[in-house]
């Protein structure tokens, strides 16, 4: 297989980011806002995902699998994987609640912004299944994993730049402790 420290590079990459998102829950003593929580989700998420579909190629391969059976093979992988991820990560309470926690304006610019990731991936995962384009199966394969990287960076980037955001007042822990006096 060409592409093998390329694939192996981005499993490695995924792999920090993955770690990052777990040394920032544990350095907050596990988080404890949906907002984090949602975050943190979704970083791991999305990282693990990267890990197997940059490993799926190079593993497949040793099946003396080549060409379009390799890339078959993997994206149908990832495609489950990506759609199946993204259904119960969506589903999830934390989900719901960080969602419900932006004003709608936000959360349409939020749902435009990862929608230009899904989609483009999505595509490509499918144009590889249909056959397509056997031609450019491997770079529309390399594209997708590598634009799923990018989204978990910027999920981390994004948990990252939120870390003590503010409570918004419908958040029981984000009112003023009351009663009795400190003197």
């Amino acid at each position: 297989m060409q592409d093998v420290d390329l694939f192996l590079s981005l499993a490695e990459i995924a792999g920090v980011f993955v770690g990052f998102a777990a040394l920032i829950s544990v350095r907050s003593g596990g988080a404890s806002e949906a907002h984090e929580v949602a975050y943190i989700r979704s970083v791991v998420w999305l990282g693990l995902w990267v890990v197997i579909a940059a490993l799926a190629p190079v593993v497949v391969s040793r099946y003396d699998l080549t060409g379009h059976a390799v890339w078959l093979a993997c994206s149908l992988i990832a495609l489950a994987l990506f759609v199946g991820g993204f259904i119960l990560n969506r589903r999830t309470p934390e989900h719901r609640a960080d969602m419900a926690s932006y004003p709608r304006s936000f959360v349409l610019g939020g749902t435009i912004l990862v929608a230009s990731f899904v989609i483009p991936v999505a595509v490509a995962l499918i144009l590889i299944v249909l056959g397509v384009v056997p031609h450019q199966e491997p770079a529309l394969y390399i594209t997708a994993v590598a634009l799923v990287l990018f989204f978990a960076a910027f999920a981390l980037l994004s948990l990252v730049f939120t870390q003590g955001r503010p409570q918004t007042a419908s958040d029981p822990a984000a009112l003023p402790a009351t009663g009795g006096s400190s003197a």
